[in-house]
């Protein structure tokens, strides 16, 4: 079993640090850490190791770690694969906190690779020594010029310490990032690489980050996810000390063959299932570097407004039309101005368009005073979470630039606590003035527009309340063998579901039976076979069937199925009485390789099958949680009673999506997919009439 790595001490602020594998040469890979080492002045020993020199960069060499004049915190190890195992367990005995392995040849490169590594793993259970990488690129301290790292961007761009600190997989793109981050004036304090990830990995720096003081914004670059519930709990500890994590995950999968047998299977791909939990749990996924910069550059003034009714203000009417559809694009409210604010705007300057964008227009240039009387006004009478401003090459002018700043501060006075970001071009100098008094600045417009929407984003986060998560009850015990529909409606009856019960028939007699005991007038029939998986493709299926003819609907749908399907075992039908016209959904649940169960919830028809409007959440999810994935859906309105009709009974959905889900987390270990398919919703109940139960072995009936 890994432990939990302890503190961000113990892997980046060792007080010695011992290098295997160094080198007299400067540009080889052993040989640039310990280069970094003094070049940077590491304020602590730094042992090199190299059997065959006494000396190495100028300090004394010894053959092995084992030869050390004392305990070291810190072994960087960068020699061949076949020797690593034997350099961990010296360092181990040297009672070293964390061992990082430049080295590569390990599960990457497959065959003895893979055994190598898993021996790495057993020394770091059996020895508590932390172990990162192998096959990565080092990490550095930037506060404790620290760096076990053999990335080149260190002599181009020494670190600067500052608030932001990167996790990165990958070792070559986490130095991309990190130059692309220097290169844009972020400072960054931590960074470090976890490669193939055989102990130490990206969850757990996440959550080591999210703990320390000095992080206050945290960049992760992901190529997948080994430990889902490791990640979920470092993202909750990251939004309980208010520290935005803004990720990149990458790499897409499709969906196997073998998902086709439910739609949930399909409906909830790996990728949507990484988007799903990113923002539940209150991370943010970006889909470029330029993205994840953008935001965590926009993060420094650490000001997150609690909703995402955004005020525009600017000179010119284009540039306000222009953010006004970037914001819609991210979902934001550009709610308009109250009208006796729009017309003492007006009094102010006749000529301004003070809707929302507000156009103070060309005369901008003439009275700066029209900046803080216009903001007051938006701030007070508009009550926006966050504003935008558009001044263009006007900010950057040395005789505006000051006056303007001024005005701007002057303006968020009484509201420090809203973030204000002004799109401006401006010199270097000039740009660093307004940042240094809290206003962060874009060239493009709709880039002010995405970073305001992912500070809103997290700031709607910190805001609300922890995860709900109800309670999970005790597993079932499901049957043996594979589970007929008749089986997963009775399973999700016992479950609390509101589900259409029917009785089954082995003969025209037995289904003329089933409707005198069930009652009604109209019914369904549906062939019974394990062996069938969509009914309806074979003809399996006979719907809105009068009491009279229910015995021919037996024999048709039992005949049909026979015909298109000869080799399936058909034992009968299910009669079901025909439940009300309403509004189908579909409800399904399905356990992740990597999260666990996910519970997923849209609309039937065509928005399930073209348009794929479905809401997922990891489960289980509370009755408010449910809620949200509902009004989360685009075609809500449906649900909302379109073109007259009454609307569904969003409580009773929300309960039977809570309830499900819940389902759905004590059984994850014995199920592989739960599907009800169509839930009909009403409008005063929902109702299931199909059920799917895939067990974790594959056993099933479609």
């Amino acid at each position: 079993m890994r432990g939990a790595v302890t503190t961000l001490d113990d892997l980046l602020a060792p007080q010695s640090i011992a290098i295997v594998g160094a080198s007299e040469d400067k540009r080889r890979i052993g040989g640039r850490p310990l280069a970094h080492m003094i070049e940077q002045k590491f304020d602590g020993p730094v042992y090199p190791v190299n059997a065959k020199r006494d000396v190495v960069q100028g300090l004394d060499a010894y053959p092995s770690v084992a030869d050390l004049p004392t305990d070291v915190d810190f072994v960087l190890i960068a020699v061949p694969a076949k020797g690593v195992g034997d350099v961990v367990r010296q360092a181990a005995a040297k009672n070293a906190k964390t061992v990082l392995i430049f080295s590569s040849g390990f599960a990457e490169v497959g065959g003895d690779g893979i055994a190598m590594q898993e021996d790495l793993q057993a020394i770091a259970s059996e020895t508590g020594v932390r172990v990162i990488g192998p096959n990565c690129l080092g990490a550095f301290n930037s506060a404790l010029n620290f760096y076990p790292t053999f990335t080149s961007t260190i002599d181009r761009a020494t670190p600067t310490p500052g608030g932001i600190s990167i996790i990165s997989q990958s070792g070559a793109y986490g130095s991309h990032i990190y130059m692309v981050s220097h290169m844009r004036g972020l400072g960054i304090r931590y960074w470090l690489t976890t490669g193939n990830e055989c102990d130490v990995n990206v969850s757990d720096i996440i959550k080591l980050y999210a703990e320390d003081e000095n992080v206050h914004t945290i960049a992760a670059y992901a190529e997948s996810i080994k430990d889902g519930p490791a990640l979920i709990d470092a993202l909750e500890t990251a939004r309980a000390n208010r520290k935005p994590v803004i990720i990149m995950k990458v790499g897409r999968s499709e969906v196997g063959a073998a998902a086709a047998s439910s739609h949930t299977a399909s409906l909830a791909g790996e990728d949507r299932v990484y988007d799903a939990v990113f923002r539940q749990y209150g991370a943010y996924r970006a889909r470029s570097t330029e993205e994840m910069l953008d935001i965590a550059y926009a993060c420094r003034p650490r000001i997150y407004p609690t909703g995402n009714r955004v005020g525009l203000v600017t000179i010119s009417g284009g540039a306000g039309v222009l953010m006004s559809d970037a914001a819609d694009d991210y979902g934001l409210d550009v709610a308009p101005m109250p009208d006796d604010a729009q017309a003492q705007m007006k009094e102010i300057l006749p000529f301004a368009a003070p809707r929302n964008p507000v156009d103070v227009t060309a005369q901008f240039f003439n009275d700066l005073s029209l900046v803080p009387r216009f903001t007051k006004l938006m701030l007070e009478r508009g009550n926006y979470d966050g504003l935008i401003g558009f001044w263009t090459s006007v900010a950057g002018s040395p005789l505006l630039a000051e006056p303007l700043i001024t005005s701007l501060k002057q303006a968020m006075a009484e509201d420090d606590d809203v973030c204000f970001i002004q799109s401006i071009i401006a010199p270097a100098e000039i740009q660093a003035q307004y940042e240094e008094a809290g206003f962060p600045c874009f060239e493009d417009p709709t880039r002010a527009v995405a970073a305001m929407s992912a500070l809103m984003r997290f700031g709607m986060s910190f805001g609300a309340a922890a995860v709900d998560r109800p309670d999970i009850p005790t597993a079932i015990e499901l049957p043996d063998g594979a589970l007929s529909e008749g089986d997963a409606v009775s399973i999700l009856v016992d479950a609390g579901l509101p589900m259409a019960v029917g009785m089954l028939a082995t003969g025209p007699g037995g289904a003329e039976l089933a409707v005198e005991q069930l009652g009604g007038e109209r019914f369904v029939v549906k062939v019974a076979s394990e062996d069938i998986q969509h009914k309806t493709e074979v003809g399996g299926v006979r719907v809105n069937v009068a009491a009279g003819e229910i015995a021919a609907a037996y024999k048709e749908v039992v005949a049909n199925a026979e015909r298109h399907a000869p080799h399936a075992d058909v034992f009968g039908a299910l009669v079901v009485p025909m439940a009300p016209a309403g509004v189908d959904c579909i409800l399904g649940a399905k356990v992740d390789p990597v999260f666990g169960p996910v519970v997923m919830f849209g609309l039937g028809g065509i928005f399930t099958e073209v348009l794929e409007d479905v809401a997922l959440r990891h489960a289980p999810v509370s009755v408010a949680t449910a809620h949200e994935m509902i009004n989360e859906l685009k075609g809500v309105a449906v649900l909302k009673g379109a073109r007259g009709a009454d609307p569904a009974d969003f409580g009773a959905l929300a309960e039977a999506i809570s309830r499900f889900s819940v389902f759905a987390a004590a059984n994850a270990h014995q199920i592989a997919s739960v599907e009800i398919n169509p839930l009909r919703a009403l409008p005063e109940r929902c109702l299931g009439l199909d059920a799917l139960i895939v067990k974790a072995s594959g056993d099933h009936v479609g």
